[in-house]
C-alpha cells in the first residue's frame, strides 16, 4: 500500500512555539502564586546587566513584582528592573530563552540553545567554534531518581539567580522530589 501524500505546506513552518510556551509557564506561575524565573543565553542581542553575567548566562525574575512594564511578546521580552538599587532597562531576544521555571519548585521548561550561541559564553575558556563538534549546552529537567544525593535547587546549575532586590534568592532549596534543572554536557 502506498501512503497519501501529505499535505503542500503553506509559506513557512510556522512561527516559533517558544514565545507562547514562555507566556503559558509564566502565567500558570503566577496564578499559582510561584516566582517566574528565565534562564537566559547572553550575546550581542541581549541588553542585561553584565556584572550578573556568569559563563555566558543570566538568571532573571520575571515576576510582576520584581518588574516594571514587562512585555512577553513573540520576538522579545523587555521589561525594568532593579539591580544594586538603580532601574535597568532588559531586552531579551526569545530565542536566547532558554528556560522558564518557578523558582519555588523548580518546574518549567527547558528550551535549545539558540544556533551560534554557547553556554560558555564569551568569557569561558571553550566556545562552540573552538569545538565545533561539541553541542551546545543542554538543560534537562533532572529528578531525585537520577541523583539521588542531590538537593533539588530552582536554579539551574545551583547557580544563585541574580535580580532585582526586591525578590532575593530563598535561604534555602525546596525540599522533596520535585524536578529541578539540571546542565548536561
Amino acid at each position: 500500500m502506498t501512503q497519501p501524500p501529505a499535505p503542500p505546506l503553506i509559506g513557512n513552518n510556522g512561527s516559533s512555539t517558544r514565545p507562547y510556551l514562555i507566556r503559558a509557564l509564566h502565567e500558570w506561575c503566577t496564578d499559582n502564586g510561584f516566582t517566574p524565573y528565565i534562564a537566559v543565553i547572553v550575546g550581542p542581542q541581549v541588553r542585561v546587566p553584565m556584572e550578573y553575567v556568569k559563563n555566558g548566562e543570566i538568571v532573571l525574575n520575571v515576576g510582576f513584582e520584581a518588574t516594571t512594564a514587562l512585555e512577553l511578546g513573540n520576538e522579545r521580552i523587555e521589561f525594568k528592573a532593579r539591580f544594586g538599587g538603580s532601574s535597568r532597562e532588559i531586552w531579551v531576544p526569545v530565542d536566547h530563552v532558554i528556560a522558564i521555571y518557578a523558582r519555588e519548585n523548580g518546574q518549567g521548561m527547558a528550551f535549545p540553545v539558540p544556533a551560534g550561541a554557547s553556554a560558555a559564553g564569551p568569557g569561558a575558556a571553550a566556545s562552540a567554534q573552538d569545538a565545533p563538534d561539541r553541542p551546545g549546552t543542554v538543560l534537562r529537567l533532572a529528578t531525585d531518581r537520577d541523583d539521588p544525593s542531590a538537593t533539588p535547587s530552582a536554579t539551574p546549575a545551583g547557580k544563585n539567580a541574580p535580580g532585582p532586590e526586591a525578590d532575593p534568592p530563598p535561604d534555602t532549596p525546596p525540599t522533596g522530589g520535585r524536578p529541578t534543572l539540571k546542565r548536561i554536557k
